[in-house]
Parts: structure tokens; sequence; C-alpha cells
């Protein structure tokens, strides 16, 4: 197919030398998407139909065979060989069971090891006398050993999972989903399967995936691309708003009240103040005639256009317009027949210019944020019944600044800068937005992303229980109702397939404490994993932990306070060990990776070595976000977990 697609000759097929240029671009992304991927085969299962699909059921009639893959592959004549896991055709390969066959007579799947088929596996369902069972290469599929970037989860979709994938494009989707649930590579592959079920639409208007840091980005990069999709766009929430140059911090109080929804009417209050209303008329002079708007009807198009609450950009592009409306009635009463170029030359008059400037000055969001955070007496009167005093101080910059280059903007400031952006002038919508790890998101922050999603759709992913900013989101409804989606169905996903249960059953104690009300994670995985708890003296007997682990196959992960990476690197150091940072690719020579905890969402490894519980614990500013962050520090590992301590471990863990 990929030799087919290079041979194309388009010399003669093109009109000009643009359409060759788009033709040329478009052919070179069909090559890449069909490019071969090492140890990754073409095909995963196959269906034995009892019957031909959308062919009638008569007796007699004959059944039909079709292998599933990762993507539609055809034979020299066209006639396909393997069927895309987003076909309809294909659904029953994740869907169907002994209650329900969906006319399946066989499924099959295939056992691969290192790019070689070495099993498969067949399950009969639509024969009573074969009893259910749990599929063994299914098992061992979810449990291989994790070495290199995030793999796709094409071959175990879970039917509750595919449920999922496979809803429609017009409705936002909330996924709340335990450590291991696999609620990243859902709302990745529901990416893939709306391309291909809406592929022209999404085309269009593209799609988006936003993540919670550049590692972990770096480490779904090729989740999509395995699936032959290339065009999807990837980013954090920073990437979105990143308006200035972000230099600064802030204190976890000041965070907290500029993330606040409130700010975004303290916002609005600042740029609508920015509109006075006329006390004079408005002279237009054309040739030897004079027209006169007078300032009460100037005042009244202000008020219109203020009560319309369109964009301030908007609004100011419109009034020049208005003014000479008012103009071209007043030519035609005096019998004049002028046409829309004369209305346009009025709208540039330089008495009407002068008039809009004066009336609805330009606004410049940097700035304007930058006068609310250095100005007591402005933020106080736009914030006046919105934030109180200590909250007005808490954001409020004590030294003074310059410009806004010399500003060192933080994070947030970036986000109210978006927001006074869009006021403005309106942010581009998508057709479909991917937000991951979306708990530790602000109130503004979740504005920000539904500004980008206004005309589309969304698949919101998260754990109210691994909650790590203190902002944290306290409830999907109230957080959706920010993004501006609070019409979204909100689906739970409580089967571990990633977490070993003796893993997963010992985190869990922290729930009661972190995320009341929450269904614990119940791991389906027949392996309990292995996890030990450990009391040492010194660094050197994590490093020991480490090199324990790392006999084993696969990828090992130590995560520990980011105050204790600095020991542990001296000591992996001392020891000849080499490691990786987060997001690293680990390689069959370098299968270590160093991980604060700050960093570790996300991530996964066969094996985990958690250091010093009580100081992830201390790491964070309240104790909540600090049993959160290790919450999420213990369900990293996929087969194995070693917790090491010299100090006492927190009492929460009992």
């Amino acid at each position: 197919m990929r030799e087919d697609v290079e041979n194309l000759d388009i010399s003669d097929v093109t009109a000009n030398w643009v359409n060759a240029g788009v033709l040329a671009r478009q052919i070179d992304e069909r090559i890449k998407a069909l490019a071969d991927l090492s140890h990754t085969p073409l095909f995963f299962g196959r269906l034995d139909y009892l019957h031909a699909p959308g062919a009638d059921r008569a007796e007699g009639a004959e059944g039909e065979q079709f292998y599933i893959g990762r993507r539609h592959v055809h034979d020299s004549d066209g006639d396909p060989m393997v069927i895309d896991w987003r076909a309809p055709v294909s659904q029953p390969f994740y869907r169907a069971s002994k209650k329900d066959p969906m006319d399946i007579g066989l499924r099959r799947r295939f056992g691969y090891t290192g790019g070689e088929l070495t099993a498969y596996e067949d399950e009969h369902l639509s024969d009573p006398a074969e009893a259910a069972t749990t599929s063994k290469l299914l098992q061992q599929e979810i449990e291989r050993p994790r070495v290199g970037p995030m793999r796709d989860i094409v071959a175990t979709i879970q039917p509750e999972q595919d449920e999922i994938v496979r809803s429609g494009l017009s409705g936002t989707v909330c996924v709340q989903g335990g450590p291991g649930t696999g609620k990243t590579a859902v709302g990745l592959h529901r990416v893939a399967y709306l391309l291909y079920a809406h592929r022209e639409r999404l085309a269009r208007t593209g799609t988006l995936v936003i993540g919670p840091n550049a590692s972990f980005l770096h480490y779904i990069e090729q989740v999509l691309p395995a699936l032959g999709e290339l065009e999807v766009r990837q980013a954090t929430v920073d990437d979105l708003v990143a308006h200035v140059e972000v230099r600064g911090t802030d204190s976890a109080a000041a965070a907290v009240v500029k993330g606040d929804a409130r700010m975004a009417e303290v916002l609005r209050r600042a740029v609508r103040a920015h509109v006075t209303m006329p006390t004079e008329p408005v002279v237009v002079v054309r040739g030897s005639r004079r027209w006169r708007v007078p300032a009460y009807e100037l005042e009244e198009i202000v008020r219109e256009l203020l009560d319309r609450d369109i964009r301030y950009g908007a609004a100011r592009e419109a009034l020049p317009q208005r003014i000479a409306h008012v103009v071209l009635v007043q030519m035609e009463r005096a019998g004049e027949a002028p046409d829309d170029r004369v209305q346009d030359a009025v709208a540039r008059n330089a008495a009407v210019k002068a008039a809009v400037k004066a009336i609805w000055p330009p606004v410049d969001p940097a700035k304007l944020v930058l006068r609310l955070l250095t100005d007591p007496g402005f933020l106080a009167e736009h914030a006046a019944g919105l934030l109180d005093e200590d909250e007005q101080k808490k954001i409020l910059w004590t030294k003074p600044v310059r410009s806004v280059k010399s500003a060192r903007w933080s994070p947030a400031d970036a986000v109210l800068i978006d927001e006074v952006t869009d006021l403005v002038q309106r942010t581009h919508s998508l057709g479909h937005v991917v937000l991951d790890e979306a708990q530790d998101l602000s109130p503004m922050q979740y504005r920000a992303v539904g500004r980008r999603c206004t005309t589309g759709s969304a698949t919101v992913l998260g754990d109210l229980a691994q909650g790590t900013t203190p902002w944290a989101t306290r409830s999907w409804e109230e957080a959706l109702a920010h993004l501006g989606k609070a019409d979204a169905v909100i689906e739970e996903l409580t089967a571990g397939f990633r977490v070993p249960t003796d893993v997963i059953t010992y985190a869990s104690r922290l729930l009661p404490h972190i995320a009341p009300g929450l269904t614990p994670v119940a791991s389906v995985r027949e392996n309990p994993g292995f996890f030990d708890m450990r009391t040492v003296t010194d660094a050197a007997d994590v490093v020991a932990a480490c090199v324990e682990s790392l006999r084993h196959e696969g990828s090992t992960g130590l995560i520990a306070a980011d105050a204790r990476i600095p020991v542990l690197a001296e000591a992996l150091a001392a020891a000849g060990i080499g490691y990786l940072g987060p997001g690293e690719e680990t390689t069959g020579q370098t299968r270590l990776t160093l991980v604060p905890a700050s960093l570790a969402k996300g991530l996964e490894y066969d094996y985990v070595v958690l250091d010093e519980p009580q100081a992830v614990v201390d790491g964070e500013p309240d104790e909540r976000t600090g049993l959160r962050r290790l919450y999420v520090a213990l369900t990293r590992a996929v087969s194995g977990l070693i917790v090491t301590h010299a100090a006492p471990l927190p009492p929460q863990l009992g």
C-alpha cells in the first residue's frame, strides 16, 4: 500500500502549483501514516461471523471472517485483508460475550513476542457447551513489561471502555477513573475513533490533546501515530495560554485566588470600564456638507453595543459602522443616495476615528492584567463585591513593574491574560479536545480549555483522588460547568488493569482521607503483584532496592519527594547506575527512571521503588494535597512495588 502511494505520478493531474503542493503534502502524510512500526503487528484478532453482516440471516446464509487490526489493509486488488478496529464490523471483538455473542461464532486473539506471532486463543461465543473464561492472552498483554513510551491498548479494550471510545462526536464525555483503569488510553483511542468516523469534519476544525506537563505528553506521543493518526496536536494548558513569557511563581494562596472563577467577572468589569460615554457630538465633513451625530444618539449606540455583550474588539469594530449608518440616514433624508462605499468612507473619517478612540479605546490584555495586579485602587474598583480585601492583597504585586516585558509573570497570570484576550477577540474553537489529568485544573484553567471547544466537544479524563494542586477539582459537575459543558455525560471506570491487587488495595487506604465517596479501584488481574515494605538506614539501601527491581524484565521507576532527588541521584551515580528523567524513553541498557513525585502523575513502570512516603506528604502545602500526591506515587507500578522508609509512615496508611 505504501509503495502504491510512493509511485503515484501527480505531474499531470493538478491545475496549478498550489494544488500540486497541497497534493504532494497529502501524499507525504499518507506515506508517513503507512509506515512500518517495529514490533507492532498489523492484526491482533479475528472474528468469524455466523452470517454475513447486514445480510438476511436466512438458514444456510454463509458467514464471513474478518481479521481485526490497527488500520485498514488491502491487497493489490483493493480487497480488504485487515479491518480497522474502529469499523462497525469490528465492534463485536470488544463487546461480544457468551451472554450476547452478537452473531459471532468464533473470536480469536493472537499473541506476539517481539513482533513475531507466537500464540492464539479461541472463544466459541455461540457454543453453549463452552464455558466463559478469562483470556490468558489478554492478561499477558496487560502485564507485558513496559519499556519505552506508552503503548496503545487497541488489542485489550474492554466493553465498558469501548462504549466510551465509540460515543458520538456531538456530546462531551467526562471519565472518572482510578489508577490503572485506562482512562488516558480510552481518551486517546476516542480521538482515533472520532477521526475515523468524522474525518472530514475534524480535518476542518482540528483536534487537540491537553496533558499536565511535557514529560507526560512525551510519554503518550506515540499512541496515535501507531494507530495511523498524525494530525492531532498535543499541548499543556500553559502552552495554550502562552501570550507572555512565564518566569515567576505564585504562592499557593495567590494562585488559588487567581484561579478562582470570580476572576472572570473582575476581568470583564475591568475591560468594559474602558468604555466612556460620549459627551460631545461627532461632526463629519463631506465636501461642502456637515453631518452631525449628537452625543445622546452616540450614547444610545454605545449602550446598545454594551447590552449585546459581544466581544470588546468586535463591538469596537462595529461602532464606526453604526455611527456611519446614522450619517447615511441623514444623507438619505436630505435627498442623497449614498451606497455602501460611502458608509465605509464615513466610518474611516478622521472625526469618527477620533470619537471611537475616545469612546471605545483599544485594550491590551497583558497591560490590563498588569494594571490589575499592580494598582490597588483599580483592582479594588473592579473586584468590589467579588474579592475581599485579604484576597485582593494576596494577588497584588509588592514590587513595582516597569513594563509587560519586564514583569515576572506566573502561570496563573498567563491564564488571566488569556481570559482578557478572549473578552477582546473570540478564541478559535476546535472540533474536539481531550483534557487529561483534568482534576488538577483551576476554574480559570477550565475556562481557558473550554474556549478552545465552544463549538466542539470534549473528552475530560481524571481522578478526583489524584488532585494534587491546592485548587484541585472538588466535583466533576462543578468542573464541567466551568468548562462550559454542564450537560456532559459522566462515566466511571472502576476496573483496574494496570495496578496489581496488593498494591491498589494498600494505596486505597488513603481514599477515605483524600476523596471520601469515591469507589475504590478493583484490580481485575489474576497476578497479585509483588509488594514489600522496607525500613532503610540511608540512600544506599534505596539503591539496593532499585538494583533488585532491575533484575526483573521491564522498566523501574524510583519515585521520591522532589527535595530527595539530589540525594538519590548522587547515590545512584556513586553506585554506577545510569538513570533517566521523567519522559525520557527507556532502553534495553537504561531501564531506571528517577522521578520527582511532582512529575509522577500519568506515568507507569513495571516496578516502582517509592522512597520516604512521609517526605512526599511533607513536600506539599497541606496534608490533603500531600496524601493525594502519595496516592499517585503508590499507584505507578504495573508488576511490583517496594516502599522504603527511614521515617515513620503516614498514619493514614495504617
